[in-house]
């Protein structure tokens, strides 16, 4: 079964899968901020950085599995597959979307 996707989100897996980090301004907010492993990420140039360093360092795909909505935020539930210990792994990101983008990803 295919989960339905608000479409900042599922423009955001493609990205992830594909690694075409050239169409992120098409689903992140200009100001957007991203946390993941600790550290924040603010706006499309950092984001796009810190996507490219991770492709790199961990291959990775993301596989969605479900999505909820709580308390404002859409998280989603997804398999993490890629060159790190451990792997596969189900991580939770939680999207926060406003005017048909992400405005904020929290990754965890």
């Amino acid at each position: 079964m295919s989960i339905q996707l608000p479409a900042p989100i599922e423009h955001y897996v493609q990205i992830e899968n594909s690694g075409a980090l050239e169409a992120l301004s098409e689903c992140f907010a200009l100001d957007a901020i991203v946390r993941d492993e600790g550290e924040t990420y603010e706006g499309v140039a950092a984001i796009r950085n810190w996507m490219a360093a991770t492709r790199k360092k961990y291959d990775h795909t993301v596989a969605p599995l479900e999505l909820a909505e709580r308390g404002g935020q859409s998280v989603l539930n997804a398999r993490l597959a890629g060159s790190f210990p451990g792997s596969p792994i189900t991580v939770n990101f939680s999207f926060v979307l406003a005017g048909g983008k992400i405005h904020s990803l929290e990754i965890g």
